[in-house]
């Protein structure tokens, strides 16, 4: 790979874009092989196809690498940060190399923007890290608004060959406007409830609008556990009411919980809250037992919203 852009002793954030599938091929595959030279321990979490071309040009050298279905490891973008963040803590004082793809064209547009976030995001959770972090976006089938956002969320750009500093990324830590922008509005016919101290009735419909959604009953119970968490915190943290939001279309099931409360932590569900941590658990779990989750919050309060797939692909990753 020409031009590595391996840095020691920071972190290397760098936005790949690529146009063929030899581009990729070598790139990564390169990028992968001078971290097995450096000996630095090295994770590649992509699409599944890419995971295949990727060993299929490394040959032998693959068996050094560690690899990871991003369509599962990275379903939810939230969980990628904390099973990289693992991968770190498991070589501790070493240089680590990573890639990682969480954007490819079939993503809906919530979950485009969660993995934006989360891009943008890795900034700030690995901004001490001994990292090199390379991330492919395929820029003949993704957006041109979501390529535009990538320059703003790496760095450093790599594209025909040639890397350098991105001129978009001018503050670091920045989440850029297109998933920072309020949630569309919920759909005309969806079914709100207001809670203060009972939270009884909150679980009971999303149970009932679970099953009849078609939720089988251990996902069903998830979505119950992950929403019961989020109204909680109302009732702990805040002295107004909460409104949950419930609709659902033929693929999936959203529970929308909406307070004056604020989350400060960009971060806020994204590490392993430690086992003696007074908080931090809630959150944590809900992004753990959920497909998608959607967190706004300022000035007018916080929205956190839940997606759970309907026929969800088998888990694993």
């Amino acid at each position: 790979m020409a031009d590595s852009p391996a840095v020691a002793g920071a972190l290397r954030h760098v936005g790949f874009f690529y146009q063929t599938e030899d581009d990729y091929a070598s790139t990564v595959s390169g990028f992968l092989r001078d971290g097995l030279a450096a000996g630095e321990p090295t994770l590649a979490a992509v699409p599944p196809a890419k995971v295949n071309l990727v060993r299929d040009t490394l040959g032998a050298d693959a068996q050094g690498i560690e690899f990871a279905d991003m369509t599962r490891m990275g379903r939810n973008p939230a969980r990628i940060i904390p099973r990289v963040l693992a991968f770190v803590g498991r070589h501790p004082g070493r240089r680590v190399r990573y890639v990682g793809e969480p954007l490819w064209a079939s993503r809906s547009a919530a979950e485009l923007r969660e993995a934006t976030r989360h891009e943008a995001l890795i900034n700030l959770a690995f901004a001490n890290a001994d990292a090199e972090i390379l991330c492919p976006y395929d820029t003949t089938e993704l957006e041109p608004a979501v390529i535009a956002d990538a320059r703003l969320t790496h760095p450093v750009l790599l594209s025909d060959g040639r890397q350098g500093p991105s001129p978009g990324y001018a503050v670091p830590f920045q989440i850029p406007f297109s998933c920072s922008l309020p949630l569309p509005a919920p759909p005309h016919d969806a079914m709100s409830h207001m809670y203060r101290t009972d939270l009884s009735r909150v679980r009971a419909l999303v149970l009932q609008h679970a099953r009849t959604a078609g939720l089988t009953d251990a996902r069903a119970n998830d979505l119950v556990l992950a929403v019961s968490e989020v109204a909680a915190n109302t009732l702990r943290h805040t002295r107004s009411h909460g409104t949950l939001t419930i609709w659902h279309d033929q693929d999936e099931i959203i529970c929308e919980i909406h307070d004056d409360g604020t989350i400060t932590d960009p971060l806020a569900g994204r590490r392993m809250p430690a086992p003696d941590a007074g908080g931090g658990h809630g959150l944590w779990l809900v992004h753990q037992v959920c497909d998608l989750v959607e967190l706004r919050s300022d000035g007018t309060g916080t929205t956190v919203r839940m997606h759970m797939t309907i026929h969800p692909p088998l888990a694993g990753g």
